[in-house]
């Protein structure tokens, strides 16, 4: 039973996007950014190409506690309703 209520589809892009900035490991939607050795330098890069490409905002801190794509992908889909 999966833990988001996003679209599966963009839990996975969010998984496949923290891969290429994880040395292009295999990631789920579930797994946990600091487990996978995910630091601030990463967190950041992943939060400007989350705003490039969505068009949203996420703090550091919200991005932090999400820790996980399926999460990021919620908050997404929150930022994308608030507009």
């Amino acid at each position: 039973m999966k833990s988001s209520d996003a679209p599966e589809s963009l839990a996975q892009e969010m998984a496949r996007l923290w891969g290429e900035f994880m040395d292009g490991r295999e990631v789920g939607p579930d797994d946990d950014f600091f487990t996978l050795g995910g630091n601030s330098l990463t967190g950041i890069k992943i939060i400007d190409r989350v705003a490039e490409e969505y068009g949203v905002q996420l703090s550091v801190r919200d991005f932090y506690l999400a820790q996980t794509p399926a999460r990021v992908a919620e908050l997404i889909e929150q930022g994308r309703a608030a507009t």
